[in-house]
């Protein structure tokens, strides 16, 4: 199993032949930021909806900025990923909001560095302690 998920990270996968394919269509592997969108990266307060995304937080809008810029790799993390209908709102929503065309998940994967989310609760490593 390990085997497999470090093949995967990699970017080789085999196909159900046995063959080894390279994945192409994948960013490489490496580090990431992930960034929340509802009520960390654009409002969500009692009257939001799934159908529109809120106004931008201009202070973390700028926070991505400058991680971008600093040559960061950003993902935005959201639950609205799961929905492939909600991919297009968040990418128009980005564009309108002068931000780059940054990719959109909602999975973890060995590489996520930090996670920037307004609902996280911050655990010290291998201790289990809440900070």
């Amino acid at each position: 199993m390990l085997s497999a998920i470090k093949k995967f990270l990699t970017g080789s996968v085999q196909n159900s032949s046995g063959n080894s394919d390279a994945v192409s269509d994948a960013a490489p592997p490496g580090p990431w930021y992930g960034v929340d969108l509802d009520g960390t990266l654009a409002v969500w307060d009692a009257t939001s909806t799934l159908d529109r995304i809120g106004a931008p937080i201009p202070a973390m809008v700028d926070t991505v900025r400058r991680m971008v810029d600093n040559g960061i790799r950003v993902k935005i993390f959201t639950a609205r990923a799961c929905d492939p209908a909600q991919i297009p709102k968040i990418r128009a929503w980005m564009n309108q909001n002068g931000l780059p065309d940054l990719e959109i998940t909602n999975v973890k994967d060995y590489y996520m560095e930090r996670l920037y989310d307004d609902r996280a609760i911050r655990v010290e490593r291998n201790t289990g302690r809440i900070l």
